[in-house]
């Protein structure tokens, strides 16, 4: 498999690795086994393997290691991580769930890092397991490349609130035919606007706007994650 070789790992069991990779609709296709197992393990061990980092910056209590650790563990991080290490190159579907853009699919391309996770603990253990977190996961989060919020807007409250300051979503502009409109609502924080969502619906650009103005408390070098508190 390339991307073991990529990793400069040598399997003990190849296997396992192709197990990691084939969902449902491929396994019960080909009567094999489906990665559903080593999710659950691996699930498990990028818990423990983010745990044990947070715990290691010292500077977080505990009920901040637990939020971080549910931003960076989510489904949507996950995702980001599969993406960014081409873990969906080597995905396995079933030809309906392929045709139905399976692919591309949030839950599955999540599902299968923390199975390759967990193959990855199962066949060269915790440490090698460990080795491939920090050179692969942890410079995607420090370094800001993955998106890894679900909720954009109680991100940004919670960095209002624990800053006392004023938030409000406003409404700009709304566009289109009653049946297709597109609605741009601007976020601002103490009066002034941090960010701008454009969507087709208003919940929808109040998610982008959150999210613009995220990205730019990033931008400052203010670390949300100094607001999560």
């Amino acid at each position: 498999m390339e991307l073991l070789k990529q990793l400069n790992i040598k399997p003990h069991d190849l296997s396992i690795y192709e197990t990691a990779f084939a969902h449902t609709s491929y396994a019960n296709e080909k009567k094999v086994k489906s990665y559903e197992r080593l999710e659950f393990l691996g699930d498990a061990v990028l818990e423990l393997l983010m745990s044990k980092y947070l715990y290691n910056i010292n500077k977080y209590d505990e009920g901040q290691m637990t939020k971080i650790r549910a931003h960076y563990v989510c489904e949507t991080a996950c995702y980001e991580y599969s993406l960014k290490l081409g873990l969906d190159k080597y995905l396995k579907l079933g030809n309906g769930e392929d045709e139905n853009g399976g692919r591309k699919s949030k839950a599955i391309l999540s599902d299968i890092f923390e199975s390759f996770l967990g193959a990855l603990y199962l066949d060269q253990g915790i440490e090698v397991a460990a080795k491939f977190f920090e050179d692969k996961v942890i410079p995607l989060i420090e370094n800001h490349e993955v998106d890894f919020f679900e909720d954009y807007k109680s991100v940004l409250q919670e960095y209002a609130q624990t800053d006392r300051k004023s938030l409000e979503y406003k409404l700009t502009e709304e566009t289109g035919p009653a049946h297709n409109k597109t609605f741009t609502i601007a976020v601002s924080i103490d009066g002034i606007v941090y960010g701008v969502g454009t969507a087709g619906s208003k919940k929808a650009a109040e998610q982008e706007a959150a999210k613009e103005a995220l990205k730019k408390a990033q931008k400052g070098n203010v670390s949300w994650e100094e607001h999560m508190k």
